[in-house]
């Protein structure tokens, strides 16, 4: 059996995790938020390029919004790591408050 890009999908603490270039989505579009972390600095560590500064949004997903509007909080990180924490405790928060 072939695997598809659905089979491909990652996921980080049940929620989808996306990448286009140098910019990550986490969370789900159908909800009322979502993470965008873009990488801003990297460096090399023997053959592949590790972040360490990553910026950090969480966003509303209203398409009404402008883009400028939709960001609710924001953080700069130094690794992926760290925003990957910080990203997973604000989509948990925002999405179980009413």
């Amino acid at each position: 059996m072939a695997n598809t890009a659905a089979d491909q999908m990652l996921e980080y603490r049940g929620r989808p995790l996306r990448r286009k270039d140098n910019i990550l989505y986490y969370g789900s579009m159908s909800d009322k938020y979502i993470i965008m972390m873009q990488i801003t600095d990297s460096k090399k560590v023997d053959d592949m390029d590790v972040a360490t500064r990553v910026s950090v949004q969480l966003q509303l997903t209203d398409p009404d919004l402008r883009s400028r509007d939709r960001v609710v909080k924001k953080t700069e990180k130094g690794g992926l790591y760290a925003a990957m924490d910080v990203a997973a405790v604000w989509l948990e928060r925002a999405l179980a408050a009413k």
